[in-house]
């Protein structure tokens, strides 16, 4: 793994070398989350999806609840149930 050394503007900017955005396809104006654990910092790059694509997923989760058996007055529970287990 190559590292590379960049530097922090007085902004708290950086510049993420071109070989790196690059390799991960991260464009002007992309989206990157960014974390902290202990003393490493993670970037990871947003790549959210098209109208078209979030369409299709929607379709697919709709036509997989159908089969599944789930009616649309299901969520709401289903939502609950999950909130719970997250919370404990």
């Amino acid at each position: 793994m190559k590292v590379d050394v960049i530097k922090v503007s007085g902004k708290g900017q950086i510049s993420l070398p071109t070989e790196i955005r690059r390799s991960l396809s991260i464009a002007d104006g992309d989206c990157l989350a960014v974390y902290a654990t202990d003393k490493v910092i993670v970037l990871r790059p947003l790549h959210l999806p098209t109208k078209k694509q979030f369409s299709r997923w929607l379709d697919e989760a709709q036509v997989w609840a159908r089969e599944a058996g789930y009616e649309e007055e299901d969520i709401a529970g289903i939502v609950k149930s999950v909130r719970r287990r997250k919370k404990q």
